[in-house]
């Protein structure tokens, strides 16, 4: 009866904390709707459909625009000169490829943006 006891304890703390892993993850969303999302963590998917790296610009950020070109963009991917390295040659390698970024989105003159910091943070998803 107390091996049982113990078992029955140990199957219900595992599930607790799985449970608790679950309902910690970002959410996942369409680019789209990243705007009603500004100030949480989520997770963002869409296309990258204009990227440009902007070398000589004030910290040579690189930018991925998702579903829409710029200026007409609804979401913006960041990725600093200084964390460049780690991702390649983001606006050649990731245009025209569906990808999700996960973080704290913020909005930069009225439009969504994440700021990518280590390539964990993206993953491609296959098309």
């Amino acid at each position: 009866m107390r091996r049982s006891a113990v078992g029955l304890c140990v199957i219900l703390a595992l599930g607790a904390i799985i449970l608790s892993i679950l309902q910690s993850a970002p959410p996942v969303i369409e680019a789209e709707r990243a705007k009603d999302y500004i100030g949480q963590k989520a997770t963002v998917c869409g296309k990258v459909v204009s990227a440009r790296y902007a070398a000589a610009s004030r910290g040579s950020p690189t930018f991925l625009n998702l579903d829409r070109p710029y200026p007409n963009h609804v979401f913006t991917v960041v990725i600093w000169g200084s964390d460049r390295a780690k991702f390649g040659e983001p606006e050649v390698d990731y245009k025209g490829e569906r990808i999700c970024v996960t973080g704290e989105i913020e909005s930069y003159r009225g439009v969504p943006q994440i700021v990518l910091k280590k390539p964990e943070q993206m993953r491609v998803e296959k098309q």
